[in-house]
């Protein structure tokens, strides 16, 4: 019998397989690290081919476990968003390093085409705005700069990192694979109209992309090919990007309803509807899912660090030995003692759109102590989260409750911390990992398991809520040292 569904949840430090029941119980997950190479200053870099296969290792490690292909009714793909796979379709072998979404090398292309009045045009049409986050810069860049892409001519293909798996997952050896993208993921090139749901010659030419290596743009849910790879053929029926896999994950299907995910960045989508939402604070519209042809829409608000901050404060800094000791140690001192951490290791995103802004530590004393810089590494997310909150709200979308989820929300300090200065609910679902159970939602109306996304909703299950608990002098105190710290960087 087939009906279970495998999920590819691949991120930027890690990738995933994991398993489902239709009724939304987790069987199993399957997970290896991924490598991010920093060959400069601003520069982020994948290994297309590592992240292929250790995404085939884990993958097989859970049709393994659910008892053989024939046992798995779809596959769901959901990823990274905006990083960009560069590959020979004859070969089927990578041309180049995949550039990553937090990878800034393109910071002055944006800003001369911002200064020669292209952004509000591109904002238009494609709900973003002129920055290095975006895969059509990166694309330009890559043309003019990496000579073996020309070099390949007709052979050459293009796409996120979701083309690159379905690829890779439907290739026969006696031709290539499919070369395709869902509409959510296409929405974040900056080379698709948003409005129409195809790409557009003018922003191709802006960015100097050749449309013919791009891929066909495709629902979020159907049927888009198959893999044998694993034994029997297993149907390839859900994808979505992953900030608009866990909004479905989190069922925000309806307007108005809010979620915030805290990974490596810190992502809040607010579902608009059927209408692409307008922005006038530099908040993004973003395609939330496409079924049957018709398009979802939400306002989305991007924050670059967040779980990345953590990790670097372990890895490269070496203050902490996990993260799982940040809980304690923000609980262990009353309160930040005056510190501030700006996280714009990467940039600052929403609402500041920074590129080139750097992180900062201040309010430093002799009586600070591990334990204050940790607590204001955390109190920076729900420092961000306000500055977005209070983004939506002038454009008119104000946020009555949060739904979060990745994997920092699973400390227990932060989410209440969340609460306390955003001022509203907070739900957190039992099970947290909403980007992969979005996936799985997908891929189970695509094969037509359900019926629809409201009839998938119930694989979401029980959630907790966090209420606010500190009192508006404590939370305007916290808010005003915030703002002169970022005041700080910029500038």
């Amino acid at each position: 019998m087939s009906d279970l569904i495998l999920v590819i949840d691949e991120g930027t430090t890690s990738t995933r397989a994991m398993l489902f029941t239709p009724d939304g119980k987790c069987l199993g997950s399957k997970a290896s690290e991924l490598t991010q190479h920093y060959p400069e200053p601003g520069r982020v870099e994948h290994d297309a081919t590592e992240i292929w296969e250790r995404t085939l290792a884990v993958t097989r490690a859970m049709v393994d476990q659910a008892g053989g292909a024939e046992r798995i009714a779809a596959i769901g793909i959901t990823n990274q968003r905006e990083t960009v796979v560069f590959w020979d379709r004859e070969s089927g072998e990578p041309l180049a390093p995949a550039i990553v979404w937090q990878d800034r090398r393109t910071a002055a292309i944006c800003r001369d085409l911002r200064e020669a009045g292209h952004e509000p045009a591109v904002q238009a049409k494609t709900g973003l705005l002129l920055d290095p986050y975006f895969s059509g810069s990166k694309i330009g860049w890559a043309m003019h700069n990496w000579p073996q892409l020309k070099e390949a001519g007709n052979r050459l293909a293009i796409g996120t990192i979701e083309s690159w798996l379905i690829w890779k997952l439907t290739a026969r050896e006696n031709g290539g694979g499919a070369h395709i993208t869902d509409a959510t993921n296409a929405s974040r090139t900056a080379l698709m109209a948003i409005g129409s749901g195809h790409w557009d010659d003018g922003l191709i030419e802006l960015f100097g992309a050749p449309r013919k290596a791009l891929p066909q743009i495709v629902d979020c849910a159907g049927h888009f090919g198959e893999t044998t790879l694993f034994g029997a053929a297993i149907p390839i029926c859900g994808i979505a990007g992953d900030q608009q896999a866990a909004t479905i994950g989190q069922s925000c299907l309806e307007p108005g309803e809010t979620k915030a995910t805290f990974g490596t960045g810190a992502f809040v989508l607010t579902q608009a509807g059927p209408t692409p939402p307008t922005s006038r604070n530099r908040l993004l519209s973003t395609i939330v899912w496409q079924l049957g042809g018709r398009r979802a829409y939400a306002l989305e608000g991007s924050v670059f660090v967040a779980g990345s901050l953590i990790k670097w404060l372990r890895d490269e800094i070496g203050l902490i030995g996990t993260a799982a000791e940040t809980e304690a140690l923000a609980r262990s001192v009353p309160d930040n003692g005056g510190v501030y951490l700006v996280p714009a290791l990467s940039g600052l995103g929403a609402p500041w759109w920074q590129p080139e802004a750097r992180g900062a530590l201040s309010g430093l004393s002799f009586s600070t102590s591990k334990a204050h810089i940790v607590r204001a590494a955390l109190e920076a997310m729900a420092h961000q989260a306000h500055d977005l909150k209070t983004a939506f709200a002038a454009d008119g979308v104000d946020w009555q409750s949060v739904r979060i989820d990745g994997g920092m929300v699973t400390n227990d300090w932060m989410a209440q911390d969340l609460a306390d200065i955003l001022g509203v609910s907070v739900e957190r679902p039992k099970f947290a990992e909403t980007t992969a159970l979005g996936a799985a939602m997908l891929a189970g109306v695509g094969c037509g398991l359900f019926t629809g996304l409201e009839d998938a909703s119930a694989m979401r299950g029980s959630v907790e809520t966090f209420e606010p608990a500190i009192d508006a002098d404590a939370r305007e105190r916290r808010l005003e040292g915030w703002k002169a710290a970022v005041d700080k960087v910029v500038g």
